[in-house]
């Protein structure tokens, strides 16, 4: 089965720290957590707690109470969702784990579910691990990359002030930092 651990290592490494761009339409984040669209998770009061101090942004990775919120925050919302412990292969449940944190559970659960040509609903549910769990992971893995660039291709399309982030999420696509 695979492991949280590794693969919330490997989402951390793509999400970074702190960041407040104008252009990302989930406005101010922290290693990942959009406030616009999380606006409820409370390391957000952690976090404006420590904007008072001194050492901001970098005070936040060291306040050990915040990371854990962070830590539990995907679990909850994103390892949970896509069943991550029941998949098999290590390297399938991180890509799917890390494209649901970057486009959304339901969109990352319906590209897998439409590489396994398997019904498409969006919830990684028994017959979708099923088919995970039996099916090729090269193969998967090599079919779900190309999903996920065409998925930025059209989201750069439909906004073009998100180019600026194209790069990024090919790399991320193809799994490099």
């Amino acid at each position: 089965m695979a492991d949280f651990t590794k693969a919330f290592e490997l989402v951390m490494a793509h999400e970074g720290g702190y960041v407040n761009d104008p252009d990302d339409p989930g406005g101010e984040t922290y290693k990942g957590v959009a406030r616009k669209i999380h606006s409820k998770w409370n390391g957000w009061t952690k976090v404006d707690m420590l904007k008072r101090q001194s050492g901001f942004p970098g005070n936040l990775d060291k306040d050990e109470e915040l990371q854990q919120d962070v830590s539990k925050f995907y679990r909850d919302l994103f390892w949970n969702k896509i069943k991550g412990d029941e998949i098999n292969d290590q390297q399938v449940a991180e890509s799917i784990f890390d494209f649901g944190v970057n486009a959304g559970t339901g969109t990352s659960a319906s590209l897998a579910q439409m590489v396994l040509s398997i019904k498409t609903d969006g919830v990684i549910g028994p017959k979708s691990i099923e088919s995970l769990n039996s099916f090729n992971s090269e193969h998967f893995l090599a079919a779900f990359t190309v999903a996920k660039i065409a998925r930025y291709i059209h989201i750069v399309k439909k906004r073009p002030t998100s180019q600026k982030y194209f790069y990024g999420w090919i790399c991320r696509a193809l799994g490099e930092n």
